[in-house]
């Protein structure tokens, strides 16, 4: 039987590049599976379709298909939520051109089912409308996916308020973990009264979906895969598919001439030589914040390639991008680019896949964003964890302390829309974690290299990922209405 399913992902570049990669290897692992992608552009787009969003999604071939939503006539100040349920008369207009599609025409392929990103999962009632089994793509790690429905049934069934411990020491268990986890590494969102409901609601509503597909790999994360395999929390299945990694893609909307000449500068560095700071697309800081990493990396000594943009204003929450600093002098120590003009290079984006490939990266300062930690395991490059948003303070711990695989700067670091103040991480904590990061013979760089080698298998024929997704097309079979 042929069957085709309708992913729906967040419009976000991470999001939208992985939810590419899973309909790929979906094709490519079944030829009785095709793929259409609802394509939401960012609300910041405006009619046409961001340089993210072409670069990602190109022509619609062989049996994976793009249908490009408009973003219409949107105030700036709605939010990322509001502007998602604002998409769903045009989803729903899809879903029914594609159900008279099948019903007139008896060689097409049966819709078995909408997969909806985490950050879609109020489309669900669509699926509902038109008959059709849900499931949901997760776009990060099988642990924090635990750590959300922990989080609900410890409300649901204890009437414990997780934003209640907000500014507390506190420590829990978390049953995908194997050690006590900091309150103070909850994200954002569950530490707000206002939002914690928002937090309730979509944990609930993965309960109602037939399955989660997960970006992450068993040998990973062999707890939280286990707790999800003994079927605690009543749970739909969760099929471990990762790492699931869009590269050809990568730095398409950068510009060929400025891809090249970061490249070309990396291909003249000494073999893991370079400290590679980049911070995601969100990812931007203070002033005084770049002054500290500034400071950091000249006393550090290490050659650097830094990714460096301006922040939003803390309170804006329409998801607005970080913008660039006009003047690098004015804002940087002084003298600091002659001194370093010989080691470091500041761009404003990176071509991130790419640079992380390079033989001359020898570390990674990043936000900790799941794609990111994915992308850099693949190619074997350590890093140091620096969140910033969503749920990268628990990407953090997980890295550092439950799997010794990142060296730490502030893991309970936040800037977002909810977190209200700023903090400055001083240059004496960064220094001190890319050297930690750097350190050519140590345990954890010898961790990263063996897990680089074991994603490589789990995807192989014969690996984990690749039966999971086996298991995940039986069972949406097995489903269809």
């Amino acid at each position: 039987m042929k069957i085709e399913l309708v992913f729906i992902p967040s419009p976000g570049i991470g999001h939208m590049k992985s939810t590419t990669a899973i309909a790929k290897l979906l094709i490519d692992s079944d030829d009785r599976v095709s793929v259409t992608l609802i394509v939401i552009p960012s609300q910041f787009s405006g009619d046409k379709p961001s340089s993210n969003v072409s670069s990602v999604y190109t022509e619609s071939k062989g049996r994976l298909r793009y249908c490009l939503l408009p973003t219409g006539d949107q105030p700036t100040e709605q939010t990322f939520i509001s502007y998602i349920d604002s998409r769903k008369p045009l989803v729903r207009a899809i879903l029914s051109g594609l159900t008279h599609e099948v019903s007139t025409n008896p060689d097409k392929s049966r819709l078995a089912g909408i997969v909806v990103d985490m950050f879609c999962t109020s489309m669900i009632d669509i699926a509902d409308e038109f008959g059709l089994p849900a499931y949901t793509f997760y776009t990060s790690n099988a642990s924090y996916l635990g750590l959300q429905f922990h989080v609900q049934s410890l409300y649901d069934e204890k009437k414990l308020d997780v934003s209640e411990l907000k500014d507390s020491d506190e420590k829990f268990d978390v049953p995908t973990l194997t050690r006590p986890f900091p309150a103070k590494c909850l994200p954002s969102v569950m530490l707000s009264k206002e939002w914690f409901p928002y937090v309730l609601n979509r944990a609930r509503s993965f309960r109602d979906t037939k399955g989660i597909l997960v970006n992450s790999v068993a040998e990973m994360e062999p707890q939280a895969l286990k707790f999800f395999s003994d079927g605690n929390m009543n749970t739909p299945p969760v099929y471990a598919v990762g790492p699931v990694l869009e590269f050809k893609t990568d730095g398409k909307d950068f510009g060929d001439e400025k891809r090249s000449e970061i490249l070309r500068w990396l291909d003249e560095q000494p073999l893991s030589s370079v400290v590679f700071l980049c911070f995601g697309s969100m990812g931007g800081f203070s002033e005084e914040q770049a002054r500290e990493i500034a400071v950091a990396l000249e006393q550090s000594g290490h050659r650097f390639l830094w990714s460096l943009r301006r922040a939003s204003l803390v309170g804006d929450m329409t998801g607005c991008p970080p913008g660039e600093f006009k003047n690098l002098e004015e804002i940087l120590p002084e003298g600091f680019l002659d001194r370093t003009v010989e080691i470091g290079k500041i761009i404003s984006w990176a071509p991130q896949v790419a640079v992380l490939e390079s033989p001359a990266i020898g570390a990674f300062v990043t936000h900790c964003g799941w794609n990111s930690i994915l992308e850099s395991l693949w190619f074997g490059v350590p890093t140091a964890a620096w969140p910033i948003y969503a749920e990268q303070q628990f990407n953090s711990f997980h890295m550092v302390e439950e799997l010794g695989l990142a060296a730490e700067i502030r893991k309970d670091y936040r800037r977002d829309f909810l977190s209200g103040t700023v903090e400055i991480v001083t240059a004496e904590e960064i220094e001190r974690g890319i050297k930690c990061a750097m350190e050519q013979d140590s345990k954890m760089r010898k961790r990263v290299k063996e897990l680089r080698d074991k994603l490589h298998v789990a995807l192989m024929d014969g690996g984990s990922s690749k039966a999971a997704l086996r298991k995940f097309v039986h069972d949406v079979v097995e489903n269809i209405p």
